[in-house]
């Protein structure tokens, strides 16, 4: 097999890393009312409207990276490496993007929405290790128990 071959040929069946997003998704859901309210109590109002719009950014970075590699996976593998690469680049402009939006907005407390952001990505990817299976028998989440 020719690496020109394998660089062209294009990928079909579940895509696991979207089940894997939407998995982390729920659990940001989950946890960022709490996180809302920790950054409300350290730094205010200010801090919790900060800390809901890292959690926002956060989760649609998830899903963004998600359905990149969803996507151009199904045209080639060689777009998808692409995509994979040049995505984070583009994504990580995303999240700069959207912090020097508002970073002079009067509802904004900086400090509240740096933490917000390392936390709910950092912290995110640590809890979804417990439930990511590593194996090729069942790639993405591990299987249920009946």
């Amino acid at each position: 097999m020719s690496n020109a071959f394998v660089a062209t040929t294009a990928l079909s069946g579940p895509a696991p890393e979207v089940g894997v997003t939407k998995d982390m998704v729920r659990r940001g859901l989950i946890v960022a009312p709490l996180l809302i309210a920790v950054c409300g109590v350290v730094w205010g109002m200010d801090g919790a409207y900060s800390s809901a719009y890292a959690v926002a950014i956060v989760l649609l970075n998830f899903a963004l990276a998600a359905t990149l590699v969803a996507v151009t996976a199904r045209i080639s593998l060689g777009l998808m490496m692409g995509a994979v690469l040049f995505g984070y680049l583009i994504r990580l402009g995303l999240i700069f993007l959207a912090v020097y939006l508002v970073k002079d907005a009067s509802w904004i407390s900086l400090p509240a929405l740096g933490t917000a952001i390392i936390v709910t990505h950092l912290g995110l990817l640590i809890w979804e290790m417990k439930y990511v299976a590593l194996s090729l028998a069942h790639p993405g989440l591990k299987p249920t128990r009946s």
